[in-house]
């Protein structure tokens, strides 16, 4: 379902995660995902949700189950919706690509989860 390589991160670098399909879409769950400080918790379920034709379509958005917050109550935009996915409800972090940002054949989960993280760091209090 999986290239490789991205198999190879997931193995190294998110331990417990699954990965199955729903409505054909693969779907990549990450436990107790850590989150940066700032946050009303430590961790929080990571999804990733690949439509078909995945790598050389881009990921877009991902999903936390419980809901993440910011620590300060300040709202952080475009996370308000809930979705239901694999049986549980979860809150979407709506961001997108911009044309040509994703390069299909050299991008991956691991630079997609760089740019999740980066996002996350931006979004946490004190973020730029």
């Amino acid at each position: 379902m999986l290239p490789s390589h991205d198999i190879e991160y997931l193995n190294a670098k998110a331990p417990g995660h699954q990965v199955t399909s729903e409505g054909g879409v693969i779907c990549v769950v990450v436990p107790n995902y850590a989150l940066p400080p700032g946050f009303d918790r430590e961790a929080s379920d990571l999804l990733i949700r690949l439509a078909p034709g995945y790598p050389d379509v881009p990921p877009d958005m991902w999903w936390f189950h419980p809901p993440v917050r910011r620590k300060d109550g300040v709202e952080v935009p475009a996370t308000q919706a809930q979705e239901g996915h694999l049986g549980r409800q979860w809150q979407r972090w709506s961001r997108h690509f911009m044309a040509g940002q994703w390069r299909s054949g050299i991008d991956s989960l691991q630079s997609y989860f760089a740019l999740i993280r980066n996002e996350l760091l931006k979004a946490a209090p004190g973020g730029s």
